[in-house]
């Protein structure tokens, strides 16, 4: 059965609706059970598997954290362990609304990166559809005509009748070999991904965003971890799972084991002056001076969210005209392999008139 549970998922506006519902209905006084019961109701699919399980454990007089805990693939270790704290702090409504808060924030913020990525992706697949469409329909019959007039043909006009022979020839051993590199590839990203994601978040284009974006991640984490109760220690331990690139988690690691050996949080910072904001470092010394480094760390993280929202404003405004630039340079390749030997076709006839 846990493993069962283990696999049951929820998106983004499922699990903010079930935490403002519950948020809700305690922030009403109405006592946990029945706020359950109540939630049943208009629920399907994994919430209601959720909720009944939390019903279940609730009556054996478990606690929410634990129940929740069973299913890893919608609740991670940050959110149990903020719903741990608030049980034993007694302030649970207020947590699961900024548990709610952090989540729309996460949404929002994936979204914007999406957006970013839908231009480039529609381009390339336009572009690999009409290259199929030519390749199927228009080059067999060029390559016909080409056969027939016996002409002598340029080498990308030769490169692209071969693979258009390949394609309408020899379709069911290109299907083949085409589920299998894909197969392979899926199998190597599986397998390699944490190396993978190590490359790609080193290109020229995407480190400073991909470090910006884990900054971000990192501050809003350990902001309502912190805010929650739990100890820096703890808080710094679990923000460490939730960046991407590996120089930022070990940067992490370093700070906690700075801090555990009884430093402060901003001098485990500095050890990665050249890589943070010198900006950043600052208020998190300010802040630590004043006794609020967890609002700190909530204005860092929106000062942050500008940035990434900034960059990929401005990445995506790059990538258009280079885009563009790329296809049209790769249509009028095709064009020009297609067009040259009538071109030098209509030019022997003209000499020989």
């Amino acid at each position: 059965m846990t493993k069962s549970l283990a696999r049951i998922t929820l998106n983004g506006s499922e699990k903010i609706s079930l935490i403002t519902n519950l948020s809700t209905m305690l922030s009403a006084g109405i006592p946990i059970i029945e706020a359950v019961n109540s939630m049943l109701e208009d629920t399907k699919g994994g919430q209601k598997i959720i909720l009944e399980t939390l019903h279940t454990d609730l009556m054996q007089g478990n606690r929410i954290y634990s129940s929740l805990g069973k299913f890893p693939g919608t609740f991670d270790a940050v959110t149990i362990n903020l719903i741990r704290a608030s049980e034993e702090a007694g302030t649970l409504e207020t947590t699961l609304e900024d548990l709610r808060s952090h989540i729309q924030k996460e949404m929002e913020f994936v979204d914007r990166i999406r957006a970013s990525l839908i231009y480039p992706i529609v381009i390339i697949v336009v572009f690999v559809i009409m290259l199929t469409v030519i390749l199927i329909f228009v080059v067999p019959k060029l390559a016909s005509v080409f056969k027939q007039l016996k002409i002598p043909l340029p080498l990308p006009t030769r490169i692209m009748i071969y693979i258009s022979d390949i394609i309408t020839q020899h379709t069911i051993p290109m299907v083949v070999g085409l589920v299998s590199f894909l197969g392979l590839a899926y199998y190597i990203v599986k397998r390699h991904r944490a190396a993978l994601v190590r490359i790609l978040t080193n290109l020229p284009l995407v480190s400073n965003l991909t470090k910006d974006i884990d900054l971000t991640r990192f501050c809003r984490n350990l902001y309502l971890l912190l805010s929650a109760g739990l100890p820096i220690t703890t808080a710094l331990e679990l923000s460490q799972n939730v960046v991407i690139r590996a120089k930022t988690a070990e940067l992490i690691k370093t700070s906690r084991e700075m801090v555990i050996s009884g430093k402060q949080l901003s001098e485990g910072l500095k050890t990665a002056k050249g890589y943070l904001p010198s900006i950043m470092i600052k208020l998190v010394e300010a802040g630590e001076k004043s006794g609020s480094l967890d609002k700190t760390l909530q204005e860092i993280s929106e000062f942050l969210d500008y940035q990434v929202s900034s960059s990929l404003k401005n990445l995506t405004a790059l990538m258009e005209p280079i885009m563009l630039v790329l296809v049209g340079l790769s249509v009028g390749g095709m064009m020009m392999a297609i067009i040259a030997p009538i071109y030098g076709l209509v030019g022997q006839i003209g000499g020989t008139g």
